[in-house]
């Protein structure tokens, strides 16, 4: 397979583009488990598509360029997990693509060919989660773009206002997957280091960076609701966090060969370091930085899954092209690069179809969205999860703007401050729930503060689950 991409032309292109929707046409055919998570981003386009404020009327830490997308997404196909899927896939090519052309015409690698393409599409395919249109494929996006213009900077000996561009991609990033931020010291670290930028260009850097940012915060100044972004967006991403680690495995194993790899080749640039001109050692530099900004962000990760690790593959995809590249016997690269191959591909399937019975490798079950009793009973209601397992929204539409369990402690933990009784209550009363599911056995004491919330509800056979009583319903 490697010897079919070490040339450089249009059949291979195509092929590349061809073998990552191979890839993923089995499971495309056949949805994989829907995760929690995308069941988070569809609640949120969905609300947004009825009208609701990101952040005033729906609590929740998805960034905004991201709900946006997953506004669109709602608005033109509804909750679908196929489109998810088909759009991450177009999303993904979009990246193989501009990545192995970004090497190519900048001369990175002492020979052009579509090997840097292929380990790229390939990575992109370690968990079947990363093929959903997550917020850090999003923002990987423009952080690829981000490092084509700082590669055509120092190709030109020299920077130049464009800079203004790299700023404004990472903050484009930011706004689709906010830990992405951290990659602005990336950025100004490349160019103090390897470009002859001065402090106006430094400063574009900083400018472009900002006016994105300030125009979203802007827009939440006029709307009245600056408090609800810093709660729920800007606070939540520096919040402690227990990350669950039920699937420590998975990830370990999705990630242990294209980190292997990655590192072997870092490795092998030690070894061959004369065999490379000026500028291809300050590339590989860059991407070091780069690789070293990834490992930061990871404390910023609202939890741990192969998704959220997807900032890495540029950098591991970089460096384990120079080692498949370097292995002077080819029938032994091709040798390990189908040992690869075969391996992604089994922990992918795994995932995502489930080809062995009860061998939980691949499956994410922590974070796949789970049947209960409640599914038979409540269906097409607007209802109230309390609580951070949210799989009760599966057949159902959210009321209140308590979407995120962590983001609704501010006020249902918080029942002995007058204020948050009345943020409850009037969030209540605009948007009651038909049905609520306390998780978290915070409606006894609500009740207690609001009397006039408990005569709305009363309590049904399924623990945990209350009901809107009729005549509240009328009135």
């Amino acid at each position: 397979m490697l010897s079919f991409f070490r040339v450089n032309a249009t059949l291979q292109i195509v092929s590349l583009l061809l073998l990552l929707v191979l890839i993923r046409l089995p499971f495309l055919l056949s949805a994989p488990p829907l995760l929690i998570p995308e069941l988070n981003w569809m609640l949120v386009g969905e609300q947004m598509n009825n009208g609701n404020l990101l952040y005033r009327d729906i609590w929740d830490s998805v960034s905004p360029l991201s709900a946006l997308v997953y506004w669109l997404l709602d608005l033109t196909f509804g909750r679908s997990l196929l489109a998810y899927h088909v759009a991450g896939t177009a999303v993904a090519a979009f990246q193989v693509f501009y990545f192995n052309w970004m090497m190519n015409a900048r001369d990175i690698y002492p020979d052009r060919n579509w090997i840097p393409g292929l380990i790229y599409a390939l990575f992109l395919n370690m968990s079947f989660d990363c093929s959903t249109l997550s917020p850090v494929l999003l923002s990987t996006t423009f952080l690829l773009l981000a490092f084509g213009t700082i590669i055509k900077q120092m190709d030109r000996r020299g920077a130049t206002d464009e800079v203004f561009e790299v700023g404004f991609y990472i903050s484009l990033a930011a706004l689709f997957y906010l830990p992405s931020a951290l990659f602005i010291l990336w950025a100004l670290m490349a160019l103090l280091l390897f470009t002859g930028a001065s402090f106006r260009q430094h400063s574009l850097l900083i400018f472009g960076f900002a006016f994105p940012i300030l125009l979203t915060v802007l827009y939440y100044y006029l709307a009245d609701s600056l408090t609800d972004l810093n709660r729920n967006l800007l606070s939540s991403v520096f919040r402690v966090r227990q990350y669950d680690l039920t699937d420590f495995q998975t990830l370990l194993a999705s990630m242990f060969l294209p980190f292997a790899m990655g590192t072997l080749g870092l490795l092998s640039l030690f070894r061959q370091t004369t065999r490379y001109v000026n500028f291809q050692q300050r590339c590989q530099q860059i991407m070091m930085i780069w690789a070293v900004t990834a490992v930061v962000s990871v404390a910023l990760m609202p939890f741990l899954a192969p998704m959220l690790f997807i900032s890495f593959v540029p950098a591991l995809a970089f460096f384990a092209s120079y080692y498949f590249q370097g292995i002077r016997r080819e029938w032994m690269a091709e040798l390990i690069f189908l040992g690869v191959f075969v391996f992604t591909l089994l922990i992918l399937y795994q995932g995502a179809l489930g080809l062995v019975p009860n061998w939980e490798l691949g499956r994410l079950s922590a974070l796949q969205v789970k049947t209960s009793p409640i599914d038979r009973y409540i269906q097409q209601q607007r209802i109230l999860v309390i609580g951070e397992d949210i799989s009760a929204y599966r057949n159902n539409q959210a009321a209140t703007p308590y979407l995120n369990w962590d983001l609704a402690k501010y006020d249902l933990r918080n029942l002995d401050n007058y204020e948050s009784v009345i943020s409850v209550y009037d969030h209540f009363r605009k948007d009651p729930p038909s049905y609520i599911i306390d998780k978290e056995s915070v409606l006894k004491k609500l009740f207690q503060r609001a009397p006039s919330l408990s005569t709305m509800y009363e309590k049904t056979e399924l623990e945990g689950v209350y009901r809107r009583k009729e005549e509240a319903v009328n009135n």
